[in-house]
């Protein structure tokens, strides 16, 4: 029910945000700027907070964490079990329309008393299952915590790949579709976050989009397009939280195009990545202006990329409590640190404008050993 209420309100504010941007049907054009309250944002949230209030679901939440009888929070409705479901299903549905809206890290928030594991209660809904995750990973995603991000989108796919033989029903479109969906960010992910996959799910994602998935992890001004075309096909459909303007249908912004154009900033700064990690692995200890030639750029706008590049490579990583919590992660198997030295033209002359200073790039990589023990067991079991 709560799925199916969200689907109609994003169902509504795609076709309206397409009436405003083409200006075609001046029927339903003049009918909506006449009702700018249909299916209005402030709403459709109330109602959801409406039941989450009414059935004391949080509450009960947190008392069933700290192990405490979760009844006596209920209230009187919350004893219920119609309100309980709604309420808990309306929590889910809170996370779907945060992500929608581009809150993000709200859209984490509202699950701070849902444990994401297979004895939650969502996890007996495979379609409200696929969808948490879904919605949690690519949140993860856009506040660039991509190890996060991957840790969910491949857990849901073993899943899925795990149990397909069982899902022959009439969600089964709709699942494959959702799970093409979150290979396309996994592949994302990867390519702007190096990260060793399960056999599985690289296999997978290897046979969907091979070709395009090592374009991307090759880095440069020939990935962007893909990464848009991943984006837009992998996303959401993202709406805005206020009506649009039928009179200067030129000021409405397309909310798939906006959150594009965020994203694709990140990318940007990181579609160097790639190159310069082929060159630092070769080496333990280099000069900036030795790398810069390389790359035939400025050492100084290489030695500002290099700082900022490594400060990024720094995320949040989740372990325990509320899903924005967590321990600040050197995420990048490749480090590196930069040394300012000096040096002398001339030998006799001790003065500032006879020092030339160096920038030298000390390098160090640590090595991820592959999980022989995990493949191991995993193939056994497909053997016996």
């Amino acid at each position: 029910m709560i799925d199916e209420f969200i689907y109609q309100f994003n169902s509504f504010c795609a076709y309206r945000q397409k009436v405003a941007l083409k200006q075609d049907n001046d029927e339903d054009a003049q009918i909506l700027r006449d009702n700018p309250n249909t299916w209005g944002c402030y709403s459709v949230l109330n109602v959801l907070y409406s039941l989450i209030q009414r059935s004391q679901i949080q509450e009960q939440l947190e008392a069933r964490k700290r192990g405490e009888d979760p009844a006596a929070y209920a209230g009187e409705y919350g004893n219920r079990p119609l309100y309980q479901m709604l309420g808990y299903f309306s929590l889910i549905g809170l996370l779907r329309v945060h992500c929608l809206l581009g809150d993000f890290s709200m859209a984490l928030k509202t699950l701070d008393n849902i444990e994401l594991n297979k004895k939650s209660m969502f996890a007996r809904v495979m379609a409200a299952q696929f969808s948490t995750y879904y919605y949690v990973g690519f949140s993860y995603m856009m506040m660039h915590r991509y190890t996060d991000a991957i840790r969910m989108f491949t857990h849901i796919l073993i899943y899925i790949s795990r149990t397909k033989n069982f899902q022959k029903n009439a969600q089964y479109d709709s699942i494959a579709k959702k799970s093409d969906q979150m290979y396309a960010l996994v592949a994302i992910c990867v390519a702007l976050n190096p990260t060793r996959l399960d056999d599985t799910v690289h296999s997978a994602l290897r046979e969907k989009y091979g070709e395009q998935f090592a374009r991307m992890q090759l880095g440069g001004p020939e990935s962007l397009p893909i990464f848009e075309d991943l984006f837009r096909q992998a996303c959401p459909r993202f709406i805005t939280p206020t009506p649009p303007d039928f009179d200067n249908p030129s000021v409405n912004v397309d909310p798939i195009e906006h959150h594009l154009s965020i994203f694709m900033e990140e990318v940007k700064n990181n579609m160097w990545s790639p190159t310069v990690r082929s060159y630092l692995k070769l080496y333990t200890t280099m000069d900036i202006k030795k790398l810069a030639g390389f790359l035939e750029i400025d050492p100084d706008t290489l030695r500002g990329w290099l700082l900022v590049n490594k400060q990024r490579s720094k995320q949040v990583r989740h372990t325990e409590g509320g899903l924005l919590d967590g321990d600040v992660v050197t995420t990048n198997d490749l480090d590196y640190a930069m040394q300012g030295v000096s040096c002398l033209k001339d030998d006799d002359d001790m003065t500032s404008a006879n020092m030339n200073f160096q920038d030298l790039i000390h390098v160090s990589e640590a090595k991820v050993g592959r999980r022989l023990v995990d493949w191991y067991l995993r193939n056994l079991s497909r053997t016996y």
